[in-house]
């Protein structure tokens, strides 16, 4: 197994600077593929425009043909002036209750990207999180790129250095303390992804669309570990594209993201087996620990394809 994935990290890790904007723009318009970028947002007043005005300046506006066809910031009820800035900025906004409402919606990060499914129509999708700090086109056109110029390859994570603080590469705290060690354990030949967390892919929408998505945190494990399964390793690839910076949260918020990948993991190995899906943590109050319970995120979103509103809109 540790020869598979040399193997694989060799094959298939590439720099953002191995593909020029001007080859990945040839490779798109000899392909006729179609782009979606896709912003899950839930108050990021702070940070989702500047990441919109750099994906309009470098990968849409004033190019012969652009990178990216649709930019959609999906808001899943910001309080802020998150859906205001971004569309000043040049994103259409979707609330993401407005998407499948015969399905009510749950919260969580995971359901706000199965339903971007609905509000995008590009052939390749790719995902980037609204909290990144001095962001760079990079890491779209960086993870894009791959799917433009190799066929074979259907997901494309980014990777990159996670600085906490003046600390590098120690921001990825539940990636090392828990998503590693599972796959490691369980899923060895993805032993390989630098940043299995990250919130930054793009995907085939013919694989995105024949999958199920955990509906919180689990998600980006659940979707890497599910494309192992239905399209082999060697369909999946990353792209180092620099450096991520972006607010960090707190430990019990970290508590909470674990639990919901260590479940989205279990459901993996042992399908219907219940195990207590809650997590009990401590807060100090005056009269000493509080104990509070959470439930862990279960539920997941069954494959697109099986949807009749989107199926419906296929055959339309």
């Amino acid at each position: 197994m540790l020869e598979e994935v040399e193997r694989w990290f060799a094959d298939r890790s590439w720099s953002a600077a191995d593909r020029p904007l001007d080859q990945l723009l040839s490779a798109k318009r000899a392909a006729g593929t179609t782009v979606s970028v896709v912003l899950p947002a839930l108050d990021e007043e702070e940070t989702v425009g500047a990441i919109v005005e750099v994906i309009r300046r470098d990968l849409i506006d004033g190019l012969p043909l652009p990178l990216v066809d649709e930019l959609i910031v999906i808001d899943s009820g910001s309080t802020d002036r998150t859906a205001e800035v971004a569309a000043k900025a040049g994103a259409r906004v979707v609330h993401r209750d407005d998407i499948l409402p015969r399905i009510p919606a749950v919260h969580g990060k995971g359901e706000v990207l199965w339903r971007s499914l609905l509000a995008t129509t590009g052939d390749v999708v790719c995902f980037v999180d609204a909290d990144l700090r001095d962001f760079s086109s990079a890491f779209v056109s960086g993870i894009v790129g791959p799917l433009l110029t190799e066929p074979d390859v259907q997901f494309v994570k980014a990777m990159y250095d996670r600085p906490l603080g003046d600390a590098p590469g120690q921001g990825g705290r539940v990636t090392e303390l828990v998503a590693r060690p599972l796959l490691n354990l369980h899923w060895p030949q993805l032993a390989g992804f630098v940043q299995p967390l990250g919130g930054e892919y793009a995907v085939r929408r013919a694989l995105l669309e024949r999958l199920p998505f955990p509906v919180g945190y689990g998600v980006e494990l659940g979707l890497l570990v599910d494309a192992l399964h239905t399209v082999g390793l060697d369909a999946l690839a990353q792209v180092d594209v620099g450096v991520r910076l972006h607010r960090h949260q707190d430990g019990q918020a970290l508590g909470r993201m674990a639990a919901a990948i260590y479940r989205t993991a279990q459901l993996r190995l042992s399908r219907g087996h219940l195990v207590r899906p809650e997590l009990t943590q401590f807060e100090r109050g005056p009269d000493g620990f509080t104990p509070r319970t959470y439930a862990v995120d279960t539920e997941e979103r069954p494959p697109m394809a099986g949807v009749k509103e989107y199926s419906g809109r296929r055959v339309a």
